[in-house]
């Protein structure tokens, strides 16, 4: 693969949108999809939203009490995509 090639491929994923999202307060897991020959394999990112000034920005840094929150994403995004592979 080229140089060129290669800023193609990641200019693709950058605009790529997550298939579902699932958001409780200010936790957010985005799922991803990626077709491959073998269907469909899922990735899940989860982030943490804040505000600086005016304008919103994530972290994947968590304190203490989004943690539970974290588990209760997760565990929802991995309800998401077992019954997304099993329609």
């Amino acid at each position: 693969m080229n140089s060129f090639e290669l800023e193609e491929k990641e200019d693709e994923q950058m605009s790529k949108k997550p298939v579902h999202e699932i958001r409780m307060g200010r936790i957010k897991a985005a799922i991803w999809e990626n077709s491959t020959p073998n269907g469909s394999l899922f990735n899940v990112t989860i982030s943490r939203l804040y505000k600086d000034g005016d304008q919103w920005k994530d972290s994947t840094s968590y304190g203490r009490d989004d943690l539970p929150l974290v588990g209760k994403v997760a565990d929802l995004a991995h309800s998401w995509i077992f019954s997304a592979n099993h329609e």
